[in-house]
């Protein structure tokens, strides 16, 4: 299978053009959170105050990166475990967010989310965090400094590697992937 390039944002119509499965080099403009942050966005909007960043087409890397040694841009940025952001993610994406970058499964409700605001999620591999660095050419702080490598912040990206694990339509390879292995091994 081919590797596909694509740009950020991730509008509604670049999203509905992935599927389950593709491996893709993205580049363009991502955000980094985890749960803390998370928690405080959605606090945010539920105070009908605005997030810190245009949510709108924005994809956002579950990641909570080392510090930068220097001459780097940052530190090792591999993905955090991705449901912890669950709760979270269906109010992202009803604000405009519709990537999402990490690593392992998620809820049914996410999933429905997703299909509800053409949402993907994208899996980057966990334990390359040094490799996925190096895709990462500009680093800055935005919000919630005081949350540390949970802090928020903007990132342009350029060719990191992920692969479509939930498409907009809530194809899922990891659920495509057991299947056909189990049938595979039932032969």
């Amino acid at each position: 299978m081919a590797v596909r390039k694509i740009t950020l944002p991730l509008t509604e119509e670049l999203a509905k053009t992935l599927h389950a499965g593709d491996s893709v080099l993205v580049t363009g403009t991502i955000y980094t959170s985890r749960d803390a942050g998370h928690k405080r966005m959605c606090e945010a909007l539920a105070e009908g105050k605005e997030l810190p960043f245009d949510p709108m087409d924005a994809t956002i890397y579950y990641v909570g990166p080392t510090p930068a040694k220097p001459g780097n841009v940052i530190g090792s940025a591999g993905p955090t475990t991705s449901g912890r952001m669950d709760a979270y993610a269906p109010t992202m994406m009803s604000v405009g967010a519709r990537g999402m970058i990490g690593k392992g499964a998620r809820l049914p409700e996410v999933v429905d989310a997703m299909k509800k605001h053409h949402g993907v999620y994208f899996g980057a591999i966990g334990g390359a965090g040094a490799l996925l660095a190096k895709c990462i050419k500009k680093a800055e702080l935005i919000a919630y400094e005081d949350l540390g490598a949970e802090a928020l912040r903007k990132l342009y990206v350029e060719d990191m590697p992920l692969v479509v694990i939930i498409d907009s339509e809530g194809k899922n390879l990891y659920d495509d992937g057991r299947k056909a292995y189990l049938d595979t091994k039932n032969k």
